[in-house]
């Protein structure tokens, strides 16, 4: 372990669906804030119990963390009803190129640019400026964002082995900030669920969120395993985009990069999704419906994260989770192969 907690936080207040908040920071088209409000709104409205938020600063630039935090305040919510989440590892800076240089094409209509900060003070850094940007809904719920990407970047073996060192201290540092009250828990975001399982084994985490990973589509055998390892070790588990970044209900991005259907696995992608649409039909169950009930319903797992730039769509999201499928949709969606 890189540093000892005070102890792990237990969840039994976790609400089924987390708000996700990328549409908040202008992920694939730019929203005007009059939208983005009402979204905030109808999130806290369709609440059962407290509203979690995730967050992050990659989101935007920090500009979902700037666009929940002036929401909240507008339409003044109590703090104590909130919870956010907010993912570190990402730190606003100004904007010097045409298009922001930390992703290119996927958010819209941004004023600043953000840099990687992963280590013990870069980590913090974000963390106090996270918090600045939400105003006066601070993060309760921290962890280290896209590890997985840090480390993918690594030019050599020597490489990879000091960005995990800068990990390990990023989370010394996070740990320090929940030993001293500041924080309620410390987890870990990622796409890939092999880093989150690396980490676990040097971390303390609290909780963890598992992102593109754990889907309708793609559910390694070997993952369900870890999860129930996870479980065992009184570790929350979060399961993100369950739609594999929207494309499973009718996107043109598969975990966020947009799919060209000329090529093979573009169009073996594309070919999937109708031969599961048209499954969904038969049996009069909405393909969301299904990759939520599938994403929610595997053992250990205690909530989803979901996101929508749609203010109308937060009480279907929410309902969702309690949506009953019939189990001859599921036998079907296995003798076809699709699952």
């Amino acid at each position: 372990m890189t540093s000892k907690g005070i102890g792990k936080t237990t969840f039994a207040w976790l609400p089924k669906v987390i708000y996700g908040t990328s549409s908040l920071g202008n992920l694939y088209k730019e929203m005007s804030f009059a939208d983005k409000l009402a979204i905030i709104r109808a999130c806290i409205q369709h609440a059962e119990g407290l509203a979690v938020f995730d967050t992050a600063g990659k989101y935007g630039a920090g500009l979902s963390l700037e666009s929940l935090g002036a929401g909240l305040k507008q339409l003044k919510v109590d703090p104590s009803t909130v919870l956010i989440s907010n993912k570190l590892g990402w730190y606003r800076i100004p904007l010097e190129t045409e298009e922001p240089t930390f992703e290119s094409g996927v958010w819209k209509g941004l004023r600043y640019d953000a840099e990687q900060r992963i280590s013990y003070a870069g980590i913090l850094s974000c963390y106090y400026q996270g918090n600045q940007l939400l105003g006066d809904y601070p993060a309760q719920l921290v962890s280290v964002h896209d590890p997985d990407e840090y480390l993918a970047k690594a030019l050599n073996k020597a490489d990879e082995n000091q960005r995990y060192q800068d990990i390990l201290e990023a989370y010394r540092a996070l740990i320090e900030l929940k030993n001293q009250g500041k924080v309620r828990a410390v987890g870990v975001g990622s796409k890939s669920w092999k880093v989150i399982q690396r980490i676990a084994q040097d971390v303390e985490l609290d909780w963890v969120m598992i992102a593109n990973s754990l889907t309708l589509h793609d559910h390694p055998a070997e993952l369900l395993e870890f999860i129930a390892e996870l479980v065992a070790a009184n570790i929350t588990v979060i399961n993100s985009a369950v739609f594999n970044g929207g494309f499973l209900v009718g996107g043109d991005y598969y975990n966020y990069q947009l799919v060209n259907r000329e090529t093979l696995a573009g169009e073996t992608l594309y070919k999937w999704r109708e031969q599961f649409w048209e499954t969904c039909e038969k049996f009069a169950v909405k393909p969301a419906e299904a990759c939520v009930a599938y994403g929610f319903g595997i053992d250990g797992v205690k909530a989803v994260a979901l996101n929508t730039s749609k203010a109308e769509k937060v009480k279907d999201n929410v309902a969702m989770v309690n949506r009953v499928i019939p189990m001859e949709f599921w036998d079907e969606l296995a003798v076809s192969g699709i699952i």
